[in-house]
């Protein structure tokens, strides 16, 4: 059974996730992770690790290749959340004081409204605000407070975000 467990999550996961059926991915995703809202996106080829610990809100975004790892606590990405492509959201990484190189986690936070830009890098630990807007390239090893926008390694604050945040996402490309 545990064979068969490692078999799908690490061989048959990626490649249905690679398949251009947008209510296919979304049908197998949602019975994967601890919970997944309406009219969420989940675009073609994202990596999903330890899934149980994963809840997605409703009108979220999450774009291709994006990396989402559950293995080192809860990452909970909240509504109209909208990651770009290519985005690595971590929550089990190295302590880097260990000798054995042991491995540390923690959650990650990820309220309603956020944006998270292209090639940004989320560590664990980390809560990021509502309306917050993580730069691309950007990587975040602390908290992010609400209405921020953050860039850099690590990510500081560059300016705050002036608006009511009343959008709702609906990205459905088709065969993406």
């Amino acid at each position: 059974m545990i064979l068969l467990k490692f078999y799908f999550m690490r061989v048959l996961l990626p490649i249905l996730m690679w398949l251009p059926f947008r209510r296919f991915r979304f049908f197998i995703i949602s019975s994967l992770v601890s919970s997944i809202g309406k009219h969420a996106s989940v675009l073609r080829e994202v990596t999903i690790l330890h899934p149980r610990n994963i809840s997605i809100g409703e009108n979220s975004v999450i774009n291709s290749k994006v990396l989402l790892d559950g293995r080192g606590g809860q990452l909970i990405i909240g509504n109209n959340v909208d990651i770009a492509r290519e985005v690595n959201i971590w929550t089990l990484e190295h302590d880097i004081n260990d000798d054995m190189h042991a491995t540390i986690g923690g959650d990650v936070i990820i309220e309603d409204y956020v944006w998270i830009a292209s090639r940004a890098t989320i560590l664990p630990n980390v809560k990021i605000g509502k309306g917050a807007v993580v730069a691309a390239c950007s990587v975040v090893t602390k908290d992010v407070p609400p209405n921020s926008i953050v860039a850099g390694c690590p990510a500081k604050i560059i300016g705050k975000r002036h608006n009511k945040l009343s959008y709702k996402l609906n990205f459905h490309p088709l065969f993406s």
